[in-house]
């Protein structure tokens, strides 16, 4: 595996702290089932992310008492530019797991996931009436995508914590250095295809 160089990421670092400090606005949202990951890895990938000066998004890191619980949640997924999905065997128990999943894939956004002591092929959702069915519809084409993306593979009994804690960060570095580096070449088409344009219709 190609890590990313110190010095890719200081100039990520430097390009997303001369970003305006938008409190809506973060790097990287961290979507979990907080009853079996939030004490152990999550935490641990979140505390990390921060000594590197990312932004990461986590509920009980991020919000405020009195923050609207769908409303901030939904507005980091949409302004996020990369999303983690911690997959854990009590995840597709959780409305907001699959709702925060199923909304990362409509709106597009990158996913890297982590399958923590769960296999790929044991997430669904099991229609027991509780959801509605274009819910259920939804939440199983995000997990059918979410399967079948490149990501991490974690036994908490016998892994390293801190291992899977670097290969993640590193995941995400790698991830987000591709984003704003397409995203520089995004606009500088922009800016050819106007200058083509003055160009053209001066002449």
């Amino acid at each position: 595996m190609q890590y990313p160089t110190t010095s890719s990421i200081m100039n990520l670092q430097r390009h997303l702290y001369r970003q305006k400090r938008d409190v809506k606005r973060c790097d990287v949202f961290i979507n979990h089932r907080g009853t079996d990951t939030k004490r152990t890895l999550v935490t641990l990938l979140y505390d990390n992310l921060t000594r590197l000066n990312l932004r990461p998004f986590l509920d009980n890191k991020t919000m405020k008492p009195g923050d609207k619980l769908f409303d901030h949640i939904n507005s980091a997924i949409r302004s996020c530019k990369l999303g983690v999905a911690v997959f854990s065997p009590n995840y597709c128990e959780s409305y907001f797991c699959l709702h925060e999943l199923a909304l990362f894939m409509e709106s597009k956004k990158k996913v890297i996931p982590i399958f923590c002591d769960i296999k790929r092929s044991e997430l669904r959702v099991v229609n027991n009436g509780v959801y509605p069915e274009k819910d259920v519809l939804r939440f199983n084409q995000a997990l059918e995508e979410a399967k079948y993306t490149n990501g991490l593979v974690f036994d908490s009994l016998k892994g390293n914590w801190s291992e899977v804690v670097n290969s993640a960060s590193d995941m995400i570095i790698r991830s987000l250095i591709e984003i704003e580096n397409q995203a520089r070449m995004d606009q500088l088409n922009i800016q050819m295809h106007q200058l083509m344009k003055h160009y053209t219709t001066s002449t």
